[in-house]
């Protein structure tokens, strides 16, 4: 086996997405060097200090070749669209694993909340809480972190709420609260008024990410830290910031045709996907951060407006540069 390598070298997994693509930019702007694999590496941009290598992270072969020389994967990849998950999301996962012992390497994993099940719901989620999902996502999620707790590799999962924020792709922000590309003129809301739901917005999971990656007291061998986020305590705190930042209070909320969903399962894999999950919407599910404050002392926390802002100028709602992100964290 290799001796470890020195420095640090990052190796990012879905950087084109969300999570990746935020947590590559600040490893990078934190004076990391950082690789992507992409399956079109040279249609990606070589600004903002990421080196982007042609390779495709279903081939173990590619992602071993890729990881040479570096100390962190980062693990933030899914199979395209909403198929073969149970049999791609291993194989995938198997591959960093590969690669991470080779070089002697933490895995980054970014968490969910779809781990817990209605066991779990009625208290404040901590990192003991039992896992016991009710569906066909929450389960290869568990699946994924007891492979990579017998794995022997330094493992960091961070659990976040549902994401949003400037270059967020899919979420439930972009894909219900409001549509991309055009001026707001109705928010659909997935959740029910009273009922408290947890944000996360991507500039600060990439910066907790990071400082957890560089703190050093971070524990060796599986570690696991939740977020905090955005707490939505009435499920009414995200509508009313956006209605804020558009300086529109009248504009009006509308319910998400949940109804709609089920009945094109049978012929749609995503509206399965979103029917599973529509339980998480209707509890106050929340996540404890008290063993992420005790280590970082506090959670980087971005005030919910300027979040939004920078959001919506990202998703073409809201005149102004696109892809805003926070630059006061250090």
């Amino acid at each position: 086996m290799r001796e470890m390598t020195t420095g640090k070298t990052a190796l990012v997994l879905g950087a084109t997405g969300g999570i990746g693509g935020a947590v590559a930019r600040r490893l990078a702007a934190r004076g990391w060097q950082v690789k992507a694999l992409h399956r079109r590496a040279a249609s990606q941009s070589s600004q903002g200090g990421i080196v982007w290598i042609q390779g495709d992270a279903l081939r173990p072969e590619d992602v071993a070749a890729a990881a040479q020389g570096v100390r962190l994967i980062v693990h933030a990849v899914n199979p395209p669209g909403y198929r073969h998950w149970d049999t791609l999301v291993p194989h995938m996962l198997e591959a960093s694993i590969a690669a991470a012992t080779a070089e002697r390497a933490r895995i980054l994993l970014p968490g969910t909340i779809y781990n817990y099940g209605p066991d779990a719901w009625p208290r404040p989620l901590t990192e003991a809480s039992p896992q016991n999902p009710t569906t066909r996502k929450g389960a290869i999620r568990v699946a994924m972190e007891r492979r990579l707790a017998a794995s022997g590799l330094d493992v960091l999962v961070v659990r976040a709420g549902d994401y949003f924020g400037p270059d967020a792709g899919n979420s439930w922000f972009s894909q219900a609260l409001v549509k991309p590309g055009v001026p707001v003129a109705r928010i659909t809301n997935p959740g029910r008024t009273g009922v408290g739901h947890q944000w996360a917005y991507l500039p600060d999971v990439a910066e907790t990410m990071v400082r957890l990656l560089e703190h050093p007291a971070l524990p060796h061998g599986f570690a696991t830290f939740h977020m905090d986020g955005q707490w939505d305590a009435d499920g009414m705190a995200m509508i009313g910031a956006i209605r804020r930042v558009l300086g529109r209070p009248e504009l009006k909320v509308g319910r998400l045709p949940w109804w709609l969903f089920r009945l094109i399962v049978p012929v749609n894999a995503f509206a399965r996907e979103v029917t599973e999950i529509a339980p998480l919407w209707r509890r106050p599910i929340r996540l404890d951060n008290a063993r992420l404050v005790a280590l970082l002392g506090a959670e980087p926390r971005t005030p919910l407006d300027e979040a939004v802002a920078a959001a919506l100028r990202g998703l073409g709602c809201l005149p102004g540069p696109t892809g805003a992100t926070r630059e006061a964290l250090s």
